[in-house]
């Protein structure tokens, strides 16, 4: 019998061995600043320099418990498919708590007094060193994916709409590190799905025996509700196999996952669909909205002005082009663009529809404003406003909310929050001629799980996006 090959220890060792390495080097790096040259001048020093054999073994003390502590966090796990945006916040959150661990232990050292500086050093050059690491270790493991190393090999267990699109997401992205093996289903795949290319390994009866001969490491399960009786059969016959299990949650699961209880003078109640967003959290959200969007104004604003001259010099028309959307609660605004298609093109967008490819119309500036997404810009200005925000569903046109508003479920409930100008269908691949209901799906998910890190995180997946394109 083939017993799979588990792919779990090189990349975790390389992430010890790099975060331990910066650690280390954020110490010697602190210490240096402060008390080897002048960069930090402006700051008086009122402390002797200390010893640096003191710091050294203070960092050799450290450097385990700061260790413990990412592991506390699962920063070591194989396969943890964490996006850089996330990965930042967690090393952050770790590293911080190791700083005041580090601050308690040196108010009980008596020899002499670590200097506060130094400290907050420290926690600076901690969190961008290891983040870099990190950076760098995404970097050798595609570089393993692509020589075919550090893969691991995989089945999808259904036959669903899902069960195609995991398998088109994971087969043309060979660099996330999963060989697919094919598929387990009863039924075949609907005609179009991408499933279809994928080979067809037998039935869901067949997974127990079938999966250690395949040399299978992870089984990911994507059964309508429908089959759930199927699924509990399926994993008792399993007990035993060293086979991982995910699975993909239907609609009604997720829908069930967001019911809450509470009671009102005792009587209960099922909330079915809450408002995350609060008072204070739309406060929060239009401060830093507001903040965020005028230093990016004032940033940018050299590549703004060559935009707008570009735009100019490249055909004859206005420099904005400005349209008519709906925002919170269906409100009307005029959003601003760069102009990218030739003057009057507007008149033909019932016609041209949504998401064209290569259009024609557009200008040969336009096609480059269009690719670098700097024709997105001048909605910063809609942001000040109030009109839209930084992050959000993407604002759409009165004719096509009519159109859609019927057919799609949920499609208004995009209008609870102000639009984006990104947003969580985007920084997913859901843009231009995608799948609308699966855009909704992710407006939706953002909506019913605000919060102001949601927001950093989604710009920053947008600003690494917008770098690897540029």
């Amino acid at each position: 019998m083939a017993r799979p090959r588990r792919n779990d220890v090189l990349l975790p060792a390389l992430g010890v061995l790099f975060d331990a390495l910066s650690i280390e080097g954020s110490f010697l790096l602190a210490y240096w600043l402060r008390f080897n040259t002048a960069v930090i001048s402006f700051l008086p020093l009122t402390e002797d320099t200390p010893p640096f054999g003191a710091y050294l073994y203070a960092s050799a003390v450290i450097i385990p418990v700061w260790l413990l502590l990412f592991q506390s966090r699962g920063l070591y796990g194989a396969r943890r498919n964490v996006g850089l945006a996330d990965e930042f916040f967690h090393i952050a959150g770790r590293i911080t708590l190791g700083i005041l661990i580090v601050m308690s232990a040196a108010f009980f050292y008596r020899a002499f007094s670590f200097s506060r500086v130094v400290v907050v050093l420290l926690w600076l050059t901690s969190i961008l060193g290891v983040f870099l690491g990190r950076v760098f270790l995404r970097r050798i493991e595609v570089a393993l994916h692509r020589l075919g190393r550090e893969v691991r090999n995989a089945v999808i267990i259904g036959s669903s709409d899902v069960a195609g699109r995991i398998y088109g997401v994971l087969h043309n992205h060979p660099l996330l590190g999963y060989r697919i093996a094919g598929y387990f289903a009863d039924a075949p795949p609907a005609a179009g799905s991408p499933l279809l290319a994928a080979r067809c390994i037998g039935t869901l009866s067949e997974v127990p025996a079938r999966l250690a001969s395949e040399s299978i490491e992870l089984a990911l399960i994507a059964l309508p509700h429908t089959d759930h009786p199927k699924l509990y059969t399926l994993v008792e016959e399993c007990e035993g196999v060293n086979v991982e299990f995910m699975m993909v949650p239907d609609v009604l699961e997720l829908l069930a996952a967001n019911m809450q209880m509470q009671e009102i003078e005792g009587i209960p109640f099922i909330r079915l669909k809450g408002n995350p967003m609060t008072s204070w959290g739309g406060i929060t959200k239009r401060a830093f909205d507001a903040v965020l969007a005028g230093s990016l104004l004032v940033v940018l604003s050299p590549f703004l002005l060559a935009a707008a001259v570009a735009v100019r010099l490249g055909s004859s028309g206005p420099v904005f082009f400005r349209q008519e959307r709906l925002g919170l609660d269906g409100k009307r605004f005029e959003m601003i663009k760069f102009r990218t298609m030739v003057a009057g093109a507007e008149k033909g967008d019932r016609e041209a529809g949504l998401g064209i490819v290569d259009d024609p119309r557009q200008t040969r500036v336009g096609k480059v404003l269009r690719r670098t997404s700097i024709d997105e810009l001048p909605q910063l200005f809609n942001v000040l406003r109030g009109d839209m925000s930084l992050v959000g569903p993407r604002p759409e046109r009165t004719y096509f909310v009519d159109q859609f508003k019927d057919r799609i479920p949920k499609y208004l409930d995009r209008h609870r929050v102000k639009t984006g100008m990104t947003g969580w269908a985007q920084v997913n691949g859901l843009r231009g001629n995608s799948s609308l209901e699966e855009r909704i799906k992710y407006d939706i998910y953002y909506i019913e799980n605000w919060s102001l890190r949601f927001d950093i995180k989604i710009l920053l997946k947008t600003a690494g996006a917008l770098f690897r394109h540029a």
